[in-house]
């Protein structure tokens, strides 16, 4: 492996890791702490500065509790989007089926207010 394939894997396992802790909410000092090791080191680690190695690696699946290979994928970060464009799309879906839902009870409202109109006035 070249020098320049080396630092865009350090640099695409770096965004993997920082794309996951940020799905966990967790700051750089939890998972350094979890680690062992300081904030700066693990910031190099997400930035891509530091080479990472295999053990480093599988403790940081451990603690995220994902497999190796998902710290690995070249394309974790761009499949995240997807998700969370799906998550914004059903959310959407819901609060129409809601809004829906409660247009059909003012429809039945007013049906039944127009109706008892109607049999007062006969």
């Amino acid at each position: 492996m070249n020098e320049n394939q080396k630092k865009k894997t350090n640099k695409s396992v770096g965004k993997n890791i920082r794309t996951i802790r940020h799905q966990r909410g967790w700051s750089q000092e939890d998972v350094a702490n979890r680690l062992g090791i300081s904030i700066p080191a693990f910031s190099k680690i997400e930035t891509g500065v530091t080479d990472i190695n295999l053990s480093r690696l599988e403790q940081i699946a451990n603690i995220y509790e994902v497999n190796v290979i998902n710290l690995l994928a070249l394309d974790a970060e761009e499949s995240e989007p997807q998700v969370s464009n799906l998550s914004i799309a059903q959310k959407k879906i819901v609060d129409r089926e809601a809004e829906i839902a409660n247009l059909q009870r003012k429809v039945i409202l007013l049906y039944e207010e127009l109706r008892n109109k109607t049999t007062a006035i006969v």
